[in-house]
């Protein structure tokens, strides 16, 4: 398919209800509105082409971008492709796809977290913190968690809403993993209260700290 094409199809596929809902979630009208399903089925029928996906991301039109995600071949996605990529996304669910689907399989993960990790930027912050939140779950070792936690106490209050959800997913982390650091990922969360009343559908977690360690800890117990 070429770009034209392409951007013609997800127009047909648009609707009002899924603007409005993007929109809702903090994103431009530079959209279409399409359902995240009808997407996945557009990428399917293309499979992979890097190129038209570079295409796509060049427009800035929301739509395109989470399809461009979907169709680039992460192993022609370098480093430096990566920094360029997310000077321009400003919607956060693409920035998550883009981390979902590329940045936390990339071999320079690592080198990108330590960068991001002081950011002034709220889209690389996110990212460096989201890096950071998958480190203590899986590859804790090395990491500084007393210096984390005082980050997070410090900083998160103040901090950008983008950047405090995947801080706060890294003190989930924290109190979920590491038995010893537990009881000062609670306190943290109880003080700072981020979260706390957070709305939350029926039989989900709440994402406040506490609420979400100790559920997590309760099924662990459990299995």
């Amino acid at each position: 398919m070429t770009l034209k094409e392409t951007l013609a199809k997800l127009e047909s596929l648009g609707s009002e209800k899924m603007r409005l809902q993007h929109k809702k979630a903090g994103a431009s009208d530079h959209q279409y509105g399409v359902k995240m399903g009808d997407i996945r089925k557009v990428a399917q029928s293309i499979k992979s082409d890097h190129e038209l996906a570079l295409e796509l991301w060049d427009t800035g039109i929301i739509d395109a971008q989470f399809l461009a995600i979907l169709i680039m071949k992460p192993k022609k996605v370098s480093k430096d492709d990566i920094k360029e990529l997310i000077r321009s996304v400003q919607f956060v669910n693409v920035v998550d796809w883009l981390y979902s689907y590329i940045i936390k399989a990339h071999p320079d993960k690592e080198a990108l977290r330590l960068e991001w990790m002081k950011s002034k930027d709220p889209v690389a912050a996110r990212l460096g913190w989201s890096l950071t939140s998958g480190r203590v779950a899986r590859e804790p070792e090395g990491i500084d968690i007393e210096a984390l936690l005082d980050r997070i106490e410090k900083e998160m209050p103040k901090a950008a809403p983008q950047v405090q959800w995947t801080m706060n997913s890294t003190l989930a982390q924290i109190g979920i993993c590491m038995p010893g650091y537990r009881e000062r990922a609670l306190s943290i969360g109880e003080k700072l209260g981020i979260y706390r009343d957070y709305p939350v559908s029926k039989g989900c977690t709440s994402p406040f700290a506490p609420i979400w360690i100790n559920e997590m800890v309760r099924r662990n117990n459990q299995g």
